[in-house]
């Protein structure tokens, strides 16, 4: 009984103060029960803290450095093409299909120079423009148009059939160029190709440059073909540039 009595009086006195003062300093026969409730509440509040706002994850891109793309068909001069593909069927070029000319386009010339008892010499020209928005959840158009220049590179190099294929740095072409040379074997002649992929801001630049000889006629050399891809290349980049002034 005496041992009851001194419990009785600690109950009583507690009793007597409010609730919210009860559970926080008259709970000593509970032993850190209560510090692990507020051990969880703390660590809640931590972690709702710690959790991004939807403001902190979008990630900020550069802005589109073109708005528009060129006239593909204009963007190679007369004077080129008519060197390039003497014998053109279409003199202005034949436009490709796109159901979007201000995001991607492109024109192509082909022709068969007919020299008589000498031969003859096919050549073919074309290029297409690709233009790329920016985009929070892909990337600035910058950063796509690098990363399908990586893309459109590897179809390039994985032509079917493709011979003595070489893979180097065109210097001198927007902001940055690959040219590939290689020979491809159809309708019993050698095809030589020069294919050049650029950029130049958020605009991606394909151009691809061909001939055979027919008949008896000399194959056009690597250098002349890749020579004619460059030049023409080096016009459309610069074309991108102008119809965006």
């Amino acid at each position: 009984m005496q041992r009851t009595a001194p419990r009785l009086t600690r109950i009583l006195a507690c009793a007597a103060v409010p609730v919210m003062l009860v559970v926080a300093g008259c709970s000593s026969d509970s032993s850190d029960s209560g510090s692990g409730a507020t051990g969880s509440k703390d660590k809640a509040a931590s972690s709702a803290s710690a959790t991004p706002s939807p403001s902190q994850t979008t990630k900020a891109v550069d802005p589109a450095k073109f708005g528009k793309l060129p006239e593909a068909c204009k963007a190679i001069t007369a004077r080129m093409t008519s060197a390039l593909v003497p014998k053109a069927k279409t003199k202005n070029g034949t436009p490709a299909v796109s159901s979007d000319l201000g995001s991607r386009s492109g024109c192509s010339w082909n022709g068969l120079d007919d020299k008589g008892v000498k031969g003859s010499q096919y050549r073919w020209l074309d290029v297409s423009f690709y233009r790329y928005e920016s985009d929070a959840a892909l990337g600035s158009g910058q950063e796509r148009a690098q990363e399908n220049l990586a893309k459109e590179l590897a179809k390039i190099e994985e032509t079917p059939g493709a011979a003595k294929l070489r893979t180097t740095t065109a210097t001198g072409i927007g902001d940055e160029a690959k040219s590939v040379a290689y020979q491809v074997r159809k309708t019993n002649e050698d095809f030589v190709y020069g294919s050049i992929v650029a950029r130049t801001g958020n605009v991606l630049v394909l151009l691809s440059y061909n001939g055979a000889g027919y008949a008896g006629a000399v194959t056009p050399s690597d250098k002349t073909i890749m020579d004619g891809a460059v030049a023409a290349a080096k016009e459309a980049v610069a074309a991108v540039a102008a119809a965006n002034k």
